[in-house]
């Protein structure tokens, strides 16, 4: 069973974090506690491997703090107003720098406990080195969300079933999966994926270094409060 931070610890350090300005560990907290912590916009640390954002990136964001116990079993509070717009993307970060072509296996499996209120969705984010293409893969969401572009239809992929829009948001091409069903766990087979945007499509080379591999949580809105955690994360490649 993974290990979670309880949720007033949370809480007292968000509020710690806006009296004082500052990144929260926890050395000195109870026995159960995480092994790092943050509630800094941009705070991160490198854990086994995998590097942990709290990511505040958006306008309009509340409080937002994120704990871990390693870089696969982490979790995040968060109190966003009931607004539109992402606010943030706490994630965990796996690097590749592998080209498509070049790839012989990516695969990732996830296990996570969401909220069943506010707007928010889990999805890997994934990344050429150059960041021209962002390939968002989408495993559930709840609220007023929704990808950007157009549908280009659905299709089976790595394991899964998903409805494919195509777009660009001034800065990139987005290339978005929303599975056909919302799931908490599963396994996805990323390269697949890849090849059919590279090989079947056309929208980027196969000569693509893929550098990041992103895990977490795109949230809206939860308004007073709510608790998202990554109960295991694996990304693997060859």
């Amino acid at each position: 069973m993974a290990l979670r931070t309880p949720n007033r610890l949370v809480k007292a350090l968000v509020a710690a974090a806006l009296a004082l300005g500052a990144t929260i560990g926890l050395a000195s907290a109870p026995a159960q506690a995480a092994v790092w912590s943050s509630c800094d916009q941009w705070g991160n640390t490198t854990l086994n491997g995998y590097t942990l954002y709290n990511n505040i990136w958006g306008s309009g964001a509340g409080s937002q703090c994120v704990w871990a116990n390693s870089g696969t079993n982490w979790g995040v509070w968060a109190d966003h107003p009931n607004t539109g717009g992402i606010k943030s993307y706490p994630n965990s970060k796996k690097y590749v720098g592998r080209t498509i072509a070049g790839l012989s296996s990516l695969k990732s499996s996830y296990s996570v406990t969401v909220p069943s209120s506010g707007a928010y969705n889990t999805s890997y984010d994934i990344w050429d080195t150059g960041y021209a293409h962002e390939i968002m893969l989408w495993v559930n969401h709840n609220g007023a969300v929704g990808a950007l572009g157009t549908s280009q239809g659905t299709l089976t992929l790595g394991g899964n079933t998903w409805t494919v829009y195509k777009g660009n948001n001034g800065a990139n091409d987005v290339f978005s999966f929303l599975r056909s069903s919302d799931s908490t766990s599963g396994t996805i087979d990323i390269l697949p994926i890849l090849r059919w945007i590279a090989n079947t499509k056309g929208w980027m080379s196969s000569g693509a270094t893929i550098g990041d591999v992103q895990f977490g949580f795109e949230i809206t809105s939860s308004a007073g409060g709510l608790d998202f955690v990554t109960d295991n994360l694996t990304v693997s490649s060859g």
